[in-house]
């Protein structure tokens, strides 16, 4: 089981391979980048708030793991959110409860993402996931969404993380 610290492919060493491994390449180098935004944090800066939303460095991480879970769990199995133990809307994913911390979320997302890689190693894209309430998608538009939301995540992430990093630095 490949996680995402561990993949080798990147976006550009996968031009001119597989679709799928295209695919997989940008979803790899995007939970990565996702999980990272935390590194070399405070407990304090990765639950800052800077929006008025729920949005906060670290409920960014743990909305992640509710994506993964729900794109790559809960619509392969079917088995709904209360049965998984996941929040049942996507703004309560980013609610910190204070056990959560950079630890405890950046390896719960690594073991989402590595349960995400091996839920799907054996379908191919063409293969139609019935759990989502959308109705049945074959598992290549949930690529393309899951890929849409991280990447969505990261751009936010990176603002969040300029904005702290900056604030925290001491004026001339």
């Amino acid at each position: 089981m490949v996680t995402p610290d561990e993949a080798q492919d990147t976006p550009e060493s996968s031009i001119g391979r597989s679709e799928r491994i295209q695919f997989e390449a940008f979803l790899n180098d995007h939970r990565r980048m996702l999980n990272n935004c935390l590194l070399g944090l405070t407990e304090e800066q990765a639950r800052r708030p800077l929006v008025s939303s729920r949005t906060t460095l670290l409920g960014l991480v743990k909305h992640a793991i509710f994506v993964e879970r729900v794109w790559f769990e809960e619509a392969i199995t079917c088995q709904s959110r209360e049965t998984m133990g996941i929040p049942a809307t996507p703004d309560e994913s980013f609610v910190l409860d204070p056990c959560d911390t950079i630890t405890t979320v950046r390896e719960r997302h690594l073991s989402a993402c590595a349960a995400s890689v091996s839920a799907t190693a054996p379908m191919t894209l063409d293969d139609v996931v019935q759990g989502n309430r959308r109705g049945p998608l074959p598992l290549r538009w949930v690529y393309l969404h899951v890929l849409r939301e991280l990447a969505h995540h990261c751009g936010h992430a990176d603002i969040l993380r300029e904005q702290i990093l900056a604030g925290d630095v001491a004026p001339d």
